[in-house]
């Protein structure tokens, strides 16, 4: 055995290892489909708040109440996109769905969420709701790069960009809307458009 298939045992090792400790089946679809759905919420709520609280929602409304319920709505559509388009992508490739490195990636993904989840809901009580959509998307932004290390690593990249994003937003707090729309919106759809192409479509 020459040193080539040295070299080449030790790239089909380092790549077991690096599939062994990554969850590598997420849906590009999933993305898509909650761009889409962050689209279709926030022209609803936009809608809303432009015909019946004359482009100001305000905390004690019933608008608010709705663009609220709006905003969950989503959040639900799109994680269960994510796991069933997940687990059928996993069950495609004969891969587990539920081992150590999906729990590693939940786990990672989930700790910044909730604590930026925590203190938008803690300012909105206080009714500062100013940065509430810079701070979703920055949370969301730690969230993404956070669990990038025990997924695919492109996902890094839509965490640095929605972060990116979130500083913009708290910097021109008049055009949180847009940016929300462009982050969670238009952002999720080109990222799983170009995952799905990578990844899904072979």
């Amino acid at each position: 055995m020459d040193s080539k298939d040295y070299l080449k045992d030790i790239s089909e090792i380092k790549d077991l290892m690096n599939k062994s400790s990554r969850f590598i089946s997420l849906s590009g679809l999933s993305g898509i489909l909650a761009g889409v759905y962050a689209l279709v919420g926030a022209a609803c709520a936009y809608w809303l708040v432009i015909n019946y609280s004359q482009g100001k929602l305000l905390l004690d409304g019933w608008v608010f109440r709705t663009c609220l319920l709006i905003l969950a709505l989503v959040a639900v559509l799109s994680i269960a996109s994510a796991i069933f388009l997940t687990t059928r992508k996993a069950k495609k490739n004969n891969e587990k769905i539920w081992d150590s490195s999906s729990r590693r990636l939940i786990l990672n993904f989930l700790i910044p969420l909730v604590v930026g989840g925590i203190y938008i809901l803690i300012i909105l009580g206080q009714q500062k709701y100013g940065q509430t959509g810079a701070l979703m998307l920055i949370f969301y932004g730690l969230a993404l790069v956070n669990a990038s290390k025990y997924s695919i690593g492109d996902i890094r990249y839509l965490g640095f960009i929605e972060i990116f994003l979130g500083l913009i937003c708290a910097w021109l707090p008049g055009y949180g809307f847009w940016i929300w729309v462009l982050g969670f919106g238009i952002m999720h759809i080109i990222y799983g458009t170009m995952m799905y192409i990578k990844y899904d479509k072979i």
